[in-house]
């Protein structure tokens, strides 16, 4: 199954929640009006895809991740008509969206599980997985430690027990019955037909998981590659990136050995090391975890990411990796989250640290794969403890120094957002960090634009290079006779190192980023980095990369 437009190889992908983003209406949420208005910032900033997080009809208990119904928009957020419209702009301005599928569960008020619910006879019954008694390990295996209790609920209508991964208000889908599957394929064909370029998967273990009482482990494996031939079937050219939080020797079942599953992984593995790495000044455990994840099949491609949407899970660290990274960015107990994350957003995070933050974006853009940002990273936005369990970091965006940051024209919004403090919209907002040419927003953007000038980032082969010192990461990138060089020093102090460039055209290192060159009699290096400092180099000629 290849593809003939690999997009997603060398895409900006920028998520959004349309509730938070921008308000078009002025009645206190975003909609799909308010987000078509701001596409030409997303342009200008270099964003070529957006991914949406769940906009479906939804008692919103979860952030819309409990769906109510596939084939709809949220009247809050607008209608059908707005959201093709949204997307048709948005393939003007040359900017893909991709959008969440949630195949594992639904909300509790989704008309199949109310008619689930109603009688064994109902049709819908058997698309949910259900027990006649509490099964004896309905205490194990919760998603949510201190929140959630147990991953089974009794209904009094329907006289048992039904089975939920998540909430309770989460009934998951019998995603073993064949009608789901061919349900969830239409759904993706109506979104498809609507214009969108392929889907987040969300949860995709659970959903692939064998489900019910008494069912021994087990994976579907056959399930992603059905969802693949669909997709390349109606869609030539849509992607699948899937939610997947595994051990690395797991990675290539959801690729597919064939390119015929996944086209995307979030990754997870260098994501959690990496923080380990900013924590602790130690890269070797993050140099650890991308040869883990090396191998991939040809057309498959990584998602990098810093924060996203949910909490920072630190699951796949050990104890003691773990409270060193929690100590260092999250050292209140409001700061954490079930017993294995932070709730905080980047920059407060990294104390609004400036050079510190750059780092950690430079990282993510020349690690192998292709960058996810969130809404507001790229002003550095922080988020608000006051409000609860993940709701602290999705506070509406920060557009200007006005009332309600210029995200509503409202006099109420549905969540508040941040007003005082060194991350308040007073301070930290679009507009103001547009004017200013030192702006982390005027630094974003150009490094997209970089980014972008060095197609052997997203496409080539890449090594790592010695450094000799643990807190300096070097990474270089070949493709066609090009080369690129990016080195990190993950350090609060400065270093000298030494590295051996492994190129014809390594005498010559030009640096993209300023005026600091090395010109080198041989291909070994000499160079001084400041504290938390990064380079980025082209090998051989400025210009052509020869």
């Amino acid at each position: 199954m290849v593809l003939n437009d690999l997009w997603y190889k060398n895409a900006v992908i920028y998520c959004i929640d349309v509730a938070t983003f921008f308000d078009g209406n002025g009645d206190g949420i975003g909609d799909f009006k308010g987000l078509a208005a701001r596409l030409d910032y997303l342009a200008g900033m270099g964003i070529t895809c957006i991914w949406l997080l769940p906009f479906y009809p939804s008692p919103r208990r979860d952030d819309g991740y409990d769906v109510a119904d596939y084939y709809g928009v949220d009247p809050r957020f607008g209608t059908l008509g707005e959201f093709v419209e949204f997307v048709s702009q948005a393939r003007q301005r040359g900017i893909r969206v991709i959008v969440d599928l949630v195949m594992n569960h639904t909300s509790d008020q989704h008309p199949w599980f109310l008619d689930a619910r109603r009688s064994k006879r109902s049709p819908h019954r058997d698309w949910y997985v259900w027990s006649p008694e509490k099964p004896k390990d309905a205490e194990k295996g919760v998603v949510f430690p201190g929140v959630q209790k147990t991953t089974w609920t009794f209904d009094k209508q329907a006289g048992e027990w039904y089975f939920h991964r998540f909430f309770d208000f989460q009934p998951d889908l019998n995603t073993e019955n064949p009608a789901v599957q061919a349900e969830f394929r239409r759904v993706m064909g109506f979104w498809l037909e609507l214009g969108v370029s392929g889907f987040r998967v969300d949860a995709l273990p659970f959903v692939i998981s064998n489900k019910g009482a008494g069912r021994p482990p087990g994976q579907r494996w056959q399930m992603l590659r059905d969802m693949r031939l669909f997709l390349q079937w109606h869609t030539a050219d849509a992607i699948l990136l899937a939610e997947a939080n595994v051990l690395p020797e797991e990675d290539l079942e959801y690729f597919g050995d064939r390119d015929d599953r996944m086209h995307m992984l979030f990754n997870f593995q260098v994501n959690q090391h990496l923080f380990y790495a900013l924590a602790t000044a130690d890269g070797s455990t993050l140099s650890q975890a991308l040869e883990r994840t090396r191998t991939r099949p040809e057309t498959a491609q990584w998602a990098n990411f810093l924060r996203n949407n949910d909490e920072l899970d630190l699951g796949r660290l050990v104890a003691e990796q773990r409270e060193k990274v929690l100590s260092a960015f999250a050292p209140e107990d409001t700061m954490r989250l079930y017993g294995r994350g932070i709730r905080r957003r980047l920059a407060p995070m990294m104390g609004a640290d400036r050079r510190r933050m750059e780092l950690a974006y430079s990282l993510m853009f020349t690690l192998p794969g292709t960058p996810v940002l969130r809404y507001g990273d790229e002003i550095g936005m922080g988020d608000d403890l006051k409000l609860p369990d993940r709701d602290c970091g999705r506070t509406p965006m920060q557009w200007a120094a006005e009332e309600h940051a210029g995200f509503s024209g409202s006099k109420t919004i549905f969540r508040p957002v941040i007003r005082e403090g060194p991350f308040g919209y007073p301070k930290v907002n679009m507009a103001g960090q547009r004017r200013d040419p030192e702006s982390l927003l005027n630094w974003m953007e150009r490094i997209i634009r970089m980014y972008k000038e060095c197609p052997e980032f997203s496409w080539g082969d890449w090594k790592q290079l010695d450094t000799g010192i643990d807190s300096v990461l070097a990474l270089q990138y070949s493709q066609d006779g090009g080369a690129v060089l990016a080195v990190h020093n993950l350090s609060e102090s400065p270093v000298r190192t030494s590295i051996e460039v492994d190129h014809p055209s390594g005498q010559r290192l030009f640096n993209l980023l300023s005026n600091d060159h090395s010109i080198s009699r041989s291909t070994r290096h000499a160079l001084r980095l400041e504290p938390h400092a990064y380079r980025w180099f082209r090998v051989g000629s400025e210009v052509s990369g020869r």
